[in-house]
């Protein structure tokens, strides 16, 4: 931790301690107790392994810090949240690294969807796949309150399949028929949308998205912390565990399934597509 030096005496600033990566901001401000964590990984803050590894370690610093009680996770880059597992990580690569890249995956959600932490996502931007997963695994989402801002677990339309922790996570949101329905479809929800179907709890003017966020962070720190702790492990238990128990086997999925032929022909089709877009 870099600690700031602290303010001299007449003004009434609270310590802030910050840390800050290659892609990810963390600041800690010790009065409220709570962290404003901000993905800033060019161009789209994709979820590669070296982004899974900064934001594990970031968020396991925050989970021991007796100072922090909640953090806000949102990105430094306009119009984007996150667009989710970085491609490259997943194709044309050996069975080593895909195992690698898969653990670190699994690691990065039993950290947050377990967290003790409130965790608040505003999703300022687009946030596909991956990214969504993210914001599904905090206890609160607010939106920026722009239509052309998506939301959704879109593997489908990728020809991969969501893994069933990412499924299990998104049924715990928005209930099993709309889950099923935008899994098989790979749906990206306009923001307006998302809302209707519960993935996000709110949507707010761009500008007030962290106003907002701040405020909601506070009415869940107004209550005792082990009563709420013990409440949200109860709620996430069995999807947690149901993880922790079948890693490996998870893990071996993953690879059988992205090593083969047709999978990876499908990835590399899309990131052509990806390519022509720009």
């Amino acid at each position: 931790w870099n600690r700031v030096p602290r303010q001299p005496p007449g003004l009434l600033l609270a310590p802030h301690r910050a840390f800050s990566n290659n892609k990810i901001q963390v600041d800690l401000d010790e009065s409220s107790g709570v962290a404003m964590m901000k993905f800033k990984s060019p161009p789209v803050n994709s979820l590669s392994l070296d982004f899974l590894t900064e934001f594990s370690i970031s968020l396991e610093k925050l989970e021991n810090d007796r100072a922090c009680r909640g953090v806000i996770i949102t990105s430094a880059i306009p119009k984007i949240f996150s667009s989710g597992l970085d491609i490259t990580e997943m194709c044309g690569k050996n069975v080593e690294h895909y195992g690698e890249f898969w653990r670190a995956v699994q690691e990065i959600w039993l950290r947050l969807y377990g967290s003790n932490m409130v965790t608040v996502a505003a999703v300022n931007g687009s946030s596909p796949a991956g990214g969504c997963l993210v914001a599904l695994s905090c206890d609160y989402r607010i939106m920026a309150e722009n239509p052309k801002f998506t939301i959704g677990l879109n593997e489908a339309q990728l020809g991969i399949v969501a893994p069933f922790w990412f499924k299990d996570t998104f049924v715990n949101v928005v209930g099993h028929r709309i889950a099923e329905r935008s899994l098989q479809l790979g749906s990206l929800h306009p923001a307006p949308e998302a809302l209707k179907l519960g993935l996000v709890d709110e949507l707010v003017p761009e500008e007030k998205l962290l106003e907002k966020a701040s405020a909601v962070m506070a009415q869940w720190l107004a209550l005792p912390d082990h009563a709420r702790q013990l409440t949200k492990s109860m709620m996430r238990k069995t999807v947690l565990d149901r993880l922790v128990a079948h890693r490996e086997e998870d893990i071996k999925y993953f690879i059988n399934f992205i090593s083969k032929e047709s999978i990876q022909k499908s990835l590399r089709m899309y990131m052509e597509m990806l390519k022509k877009k720009k």
